[in-house]
Parts: structure tokens; C-alpha cells; sequence
């Protein structure tokens, strides 16, 4: 039977202290002994004990053995019940609502997606809600049911969980998490959702082995997520990486929101389809989807529209490199379906324009999630939150 999440609102399973540390240990190096673990933290194997047994009552371990023997007798080990409680992680795009299901530990359970086309917010709450109420539906019995709510959005986000501005769906001081929380009384997280994705490449894809990435979010519009020393740098109040909004053209066009020359009007999935339109390449019924199928085609005039994309990608990643110096670059979102056709123009800028020395130990990676960084993301940051436990540890 499913836990009455309002019986433990804010007050989390596991609190911070040694606790956390033998449940962090035990998740990232499960299957793994009592002795083990008392090695690792420099316990004692009586604090050990108790805490294990703590954590079994809780039902977020799990005894399994016996091991194999070092010497004496063999050990009984432990492993971690990531089937425990689930997460739902919802990335919200300009053109459509991915919503998961997650266990403790990120394996997707469940998911729907949606397309959307130019909603207001009311309609576009309704869709989450509807989303959310799907997936909620479908969890399997479990100690915890649901243990939270992660919301990506494109857009500037406060810590307070309030969308300050989403220029391309035209939000402005969205009460996001409060709304909600409201509606699904459990603890609701609302990030931006470059952070969002950088956040689930560190955790469960491309950057697992780099502690300093630049994720670069292109979709409609582009955001981007940093990792700094192996954790989300998120800045003063939230706002940090919005660097789509960058000037790279100071003479150029106003972008929606009224920048002048903003690097998503010249590197994004709108830019894209606004220069197949203007070129004649493609009709009313252009997208991504079509000109990706022209390209596989071998259509020279499609081709040639993703290499001058790429070159603006990486004219942004270049300023953004010279600023940050990092271990990687994932290119993730809707545009990194498109690899094969801008990478090499990426990377040919790239090498053009940064000084040598910030390329040395430099890689330049696509998105290994697909179109799940984000959503990924929004769940591990869920679960982050309800078991008070550092996931970046389990990379390191």
C-alpha cells in the first residue's frame, strides 16, 4: 500500500548525517557488506549496524547474500530498493510536454509525451496536470508511491519555484510550484530546464567522468546548464546560463525577449526553420523532423542549412569555452537529433576560433539521453531531495 505522502510532507525519509552517508555508499557500490561500508566511512561497525538496520525498517535497503568470503565468514549484502517510491520528471518545451516515471534510481518506468502548438499557460497547466495525473496513476505499489515532482521549463527561473520569464511561451511571474503543490500535495521542484539537463547528462549520461560542463540546451530557443567542479552552478538567485539570450550579432534582429542579435535567433531549432522558409526549402510544414528527412536524403540545400546553423552553435559555445574553460560540451535537446549534420561544422568552428590552448583535453559531446536530458534530470533532483544524498557522488 501506497504511503500517505501528506503524513511526511517536508519531512524527508533520511536525514542528513551518517545516515545519508551509509545510504549514499550503499546505492552507488551496492551489492555491499556491513565491514565494507564501516571501511569506506570510518564508521564503526556498531554505528553501521544500527544505521543499516534503520534503513532496512525504512525499506530503502535490502539484505541479499551471502557474499563471497574474504577470510572468515561470508558476509550478507546490502543493496539499495530503488523500487521504493518514484519520481515524475516533466520537461516542458515550447512544442511539446515530455512527462516520466522514475524509481529511485532514474530507470524510466513510464512516460507520455504530447505535442503542443502556441498555448496559453492555463491550457498549458492543464496538459502538465493531465500528464502528471497519468503517470501518478500507474505507479506500481510501493513504501513511498510518489516522492516528488521535477519541472523543467525554458525559461529564467526564481529559486522560489517562480517562472520569472519563459520568452518563448510568453509566461511571465508563473507560480509554478506553488500551483502544483497544490494540486498533488508532495514536494515539487521547478528548474530551469538547461540546468535541468545538465544535470541528467552529469547524472546518467555524458558527463558522468567530467566535473566542469557545458550543456547547451537546442531547441526552439537555446539555454544553457553549467557544471562546475562536478556540481550545478545555478548563480546568485537561479538565473545562471541563460546565455541564449548572449548578443553575437549587435546589429542584428530583436528577439522576443527584447535583446537585440540573441544567439538562439541564429543557432536554434527556430532559427533553423525560419531560414528553410525564408530560403524556400520548405513550405508552411516545416520542422526539424522534415528537414532531418530532407538531409537523410542527401538534399544539398537542407545540408547546407544545418552546416550554417552549426557554425553559429559554435560561434555561442566558442565565447562560452573562452569564459569557462571546461572539461566537455554536450549538445542536447531536439537539435542533437541532428548530429550528423552539425557536428562537423561545430567543431570546424570551433578550432577556428579558440585559442589552442582551451581545446587541449576539450570534448565535444551529444546528448547521450536524447530527448531525455531534461526530464532525467528533474527526477534525479527529486530524488536528491527525498533521500538528502549527494547523486554527484556516484560519478566521482
Amino acid at each position: 500500500m501506497n504511503l500517505d505522502i501528506n503524513q511526511t510532507w517536508n519531512q524527508h525519509v533520511v536525514k542528513k548525517g551518517n545516515k545519508s552517508i551509509v545510504l549514499e555508499i550503499i546505492k552507488n557500490k551496492s551489492p555491499i557488506s556491513r565491514a565494507d561500508i564501516a571501511s569506506l566511512t570510518n564508521l564503526n561497525k556498531g554505528t553501521v549496524s544500527s544505521l543499516v538496520n534503520e534503513l532496512i525498517s525504512e525499506n530503502l535497503i535490502y539484505e541479499k547474500g551471502p557474499g563471497e568470503s574474504t577470510g572468515g565468514r561470508r558476509p550478507i549484502m546490502l543493496l539499495f530498493n530503488a523500487s521504493a517510491g518514484y519520481s515524475i520528471g516533466i520537461d516542458i518545451g515550447v512544442n511539446y510536454i515530455l512527462g516520466i516515471l522514475t524509481d529511485l534510481q532514474g530507470e524510466i518506468i513510464l512516460e507520455k509525451k504530447i505535442s503542443v502548438h502556441q498555448l496559453g499557460y492555463s491550457e498549458m497547466m492543464e496538459q502538465v496536470i493531465d500528464i502528471i495525473s497519468y503517470l501518478k496513476k500507474n505507479i506500481p505499489e510501493s513504501r513511498y508511491g510518489l516522492i516528488g515532482i521535477g519541472i523543467g521549463v525554458p525559461g529564467i527561473v526564481h529559486k522560489n519555484g517562480t517562472v520569472l520569464i519563459a520568452p518563448n511561451l510568453n509566461w511571465k511571474n508563473a507560480p509554478l510550484k506553488e500551483m502544483i503543490e497544490d494540486q498533488f500535495h508532495v514536494p515539487v521542484m521547478i528548474e530551469n530546464e538547461a540546468n535541468a539537463g545538465a544535470y541528467g547528462e552529469k547524472i546518467f549520461g555524458a558527463g558522468q567522468t567530467s566535473d566542469n560542463i557545458v550543456y547547451v540546451s537546442a531547441g526552439i530557443g537555446i539555454g544553457v546548464g553549467l557544471i562546475i567542479d562536478g556540481h550545478l552552478y545555478q548563480g546568485n538567485k537561479g538565473f545562471a546560463g541563460e546565455m541564449g539570450h548572449m548578443t553575437i550579432n549587435a546589429s542584428g534582429e530583436k528577439c522576443r525577449c527584447g535583446n537585440i542579435g540573441c544567439w538562439e535567433l541564429y543557432a536554434s531549432e527556430q532559427a533553423l526553420i525560419q531560414k528553410a522558409l525564408e530560403s524556400g526549402i520548405a513550405r508552411e510544414q516545416a520542422s526539424l523532423e522534415s528537414l532531418i528527412e530532407k538531409a537523410h536524403h542527401s538534399d544539398p540545400a537542407a545540408i547546407k542549412l544545418f552546416t550554417e546553423v552549426g557554425k553559429m552553435l559554435g560561434v555561442g559555445i566558442t565565447n562560452i569555452i573562452n569564459t569557462f574553460n571546461p572539461q566537455q560540451i554536450i549538445i542536447g535537446n531536439r537539435m542533437a537529433s541532428a548530429e550528423q549534420w552539425l557536428r562537423e561544422a561545430v567543431e570546424q568552428t570551433i578550432k577556428e576560433n579558440l585559442l589552442w590552448f582551451f581545446q587541449d583535453n576539450l570534448s565535444l559531446e551529444f546528448s547521450h539521453l536524447s530527448s531525455y536530458s531534461a526530464s532525467l534530470g528533474m527526477t534525479a533532483f527529486s530524488i536528491e531531495n527525498f533521500l538528502k544524498i549527494d547523486l554527484t557522488a556516484e560519478n566521482k
